[in-house]
């Protein structure tokens, strides 16, 4: 069995779905501490031809709290609107928005104000228009040791779910030791994409996009075949 880990991200780009649709099982943490600054609560959309953020607004609270501990700031309500028209107002005139607008608009009226879930429902949401078939697990209820850290964590959670190979972003190629894993009866891959680019509008391409831009200049079809564009190290 083929395993993944990632952590919850708000409509991630194009390797976060690659990678959920390589393997069998794929694992989100819930119970990993949320990180300003990170791609957990925003992500970059294209407007007037160039990147802009769109945020989720996240309520004040202990720093040291894990993603499901985190909640929407009380602002969100009219917040999901304005974000609703800019997201409307960047790509009203891309080939597939009448298609895609109202898979987005489900994610983001979705009633639910704690922060994984919500982030949680758009991912399942996604998964289904794109009809990945990887079964979908959340961390904290995988029985294992939640103590453990990075590589000694990843491995416990391979173990638990009886993976014989992992395979994980290439960024990780500096934090795991495939001799380790191997030492551990699994197979360790690195995930490295293959340089995608699809027409937007006018502009040069900006790459590493939120999914929703692919989405919406690109047929489901054509989004399904860039799933394999990528090669495993």
């Amino acid at each position: 069995m083929i395993l993944g880990i990632m952590q919850p991200y708000f409509f991630p780009y194009i390797g976060y779905w690659q990678l959920m649709n390589a393997v069998r099982t794929f694992i989100i943490y819930d119970n990993i501490e949320y990180t300003k600054k990170g791609w957990i609560n925003r992500n970059r959309i294209l407007v007037n031809c160039k990147d802009s953020y769109i945020t989720l607004p996240i309520k004040k609270d202990s720093d040291y709290l894990n993603v499901s501990e985190r909640y929407l700031a009380d602002t969100w309500k009219k917040d999901r609107i304005k974000m609703l028209n800019q997201i409307k107002s960047a790509y009203q005139k891309a080939p597939e928005f009448i298609t895609v607008f109202p898979i987005i608009e489900k994610c983001i009226l979705f009633d639910e104000d704690n922060l994984f879930k919500f982030i949680l429902n758009s991912i399942l949401t996604i998964k289904s228009f794109l009809d990945i078939k990887t079964k979908i697990q959340i961390s904290s209820l995988i029985s294992i040791d939640h103590t453990l850290k990075s590589e000694e964590k990843v491995i416990a959670l391979c173990k638990a779910q009886n993976a014989k190979s992992y395979i994980n972003p290439s960024g990780g190629i500096e934090l795991y030791n495939k001799q380790i894993f191997s030492d551990n009866e699994i197979r360790l891959y690195f995930m490295k994409a293959i340089d995608i680019k699809y027409q937007q509008f006018t502009n040069n391409f900006i790459p590493s996009l939120s999914i929703i831009d692919m989405m919406m200049f690109n047929s489901r079809e054509q989004v399904q075949l860039y799933l394999t564009d990528f090669m495993l190290l």
